[in-house]
């Protein structure tokens, strides 16, 4: 009898994989599952609750991977991260879920969840943005805002400046196409393949 693999266990390799390669690159888009931290004394009954919390969830999420029934997998995530907001795991591997089946809708809506504790969160707004430019033909309205705030919050990253470019070219904006591929071209030492689409853009602007 075949054994049935769960897509959970292929989606938490590929998230490594992801995390590996996007280290070495500077930006970190999708970034991948953590083991669970130790329970340590908590000082107070208030922290040892958030423990106790974070523990469960990564009990939810170890089930959920493990699990050939995508269904139940999927509400295991989701009561994950309304047993601890802030546990990244869940949110990952439901993301990488939606975006494996093109439900982009429901990556952004996983996101939005996330951003919601952790509203400082770059990776949460790359990916929301990158998930309407996943769509055919892509959403560029939708997808600007969250390119934008993810270059608010860091003003560094090379990514988000690249998409801006990329939507402000397609909208024929050239002023602002540029000025964004600009930042993402200088970023070539440590994203350099960032940098190398920046100025492929960039050449095909000037092109008469």
């Amino acid at each position: 009898m075949r054994r049935r693999f769960s897509p959970f266990l292929i989606l938490g390799m590929l998230a490594m994989v992801a995390l590996a390669t996007s280290s070495r690159a500077g930006d970190v888009v999708a970034s991948g599952p953590s083991p669970a931290p130790p329970l340590t004394a908590p000082s107070d009954a208030a922290s040892y609750a958030a423990q106790s919390n974070t523990v469960k969830a990564h009990a939810l999420v170890e089930a959920a991977i493990n699990m050939t029934d995508s269904d139940q997998a999927v509400r295991l995530l989701w009561q994950a991260t309304d047993v601890d907001p802030m546990l990244d795991e869940p949110y990952i591997y439901l993301a990488l879920f939606y975006n494996s089946r093109s439900q982009f809708d429901k990556e952004v809506e996983v996101y939005q969840k996330l951003v919601k504790y952790k509203p400082r969160e770059v990776s949460a707004y790359l990916n929301m943005g990158e998930a309407y430019m996943s769509y055919s033909p892509p959403k560029f309205d939708d997808a600007m805002p969250f390119f934008r705030k993810a270059l608010e919050i860091d003003p560094g990253s090379s990514i988000a400046a690249l998409r801006m470019g990329e939507i402000y070219a397609q909208e024929g904006n050239r002023d602002e196409a540029v000025r964004y591929l600009k930042v993402a071209s200088d970023d070539r030492v440590k994203n350099p393949n960032i940098a190398g689409e920046a100025d492929q853009m960039l050449r095909q602007i000037s092109s008469p």
